[in-house]
């Protein structure tokens, strides 16, 4: 069912109608330097990728879907925060290999107003 559904209960001159609209959360669009920013973090990740243990790699992938804004990815802001902070707690664990990565994820994190 769409449209306005209209409850009236007592009352005498009742008119008009008020419609509040608001966007979500996540529908404003990215700007570009953090459209940048992104894409470079995940070209980062990906080098990192192969010189990690699969265990480590799967964590990565499972993190991906919430930064590249896939269909079926989690949308909220906090499982985004939540990803980035997992992309560098393993890039950190792997010490000079993951500071690029890490220094990335700062850089996103700051262009979100995260930090």
């Amino acid at each position: 069912m769409s449209g306005d559904n209209v409850n009236m209960y007592g009352g005498t001159g009742n008119s008009g109608i008020q419609n509040n609209h608001f966007a979500s959360a996540g529908a404003a669009p990215a700007s570009a330097e953090l459209q940048e920013a992104v894409r470079e973090l995940l070209g980062l990740i990906g080098e990192l990728r192969g010189q990690l243990p699969p265990a480590s790699a799967r964590v990565l992938d499972d993190n991906l879907p919430a930064l590249t804004g896939e269909p079926d990815a989690p949308r909220a802001p906090e499982e985004r925060h939540r990803a980035l902070l997992a992309v560098a707690g393993i890039a950190a664990t792997v010490s000079t290999v993951g500071e690029p990565v890490v220094e990335a994820v700062r850089k996103v994190l700051g262009l979100l107003g995260a930090v």
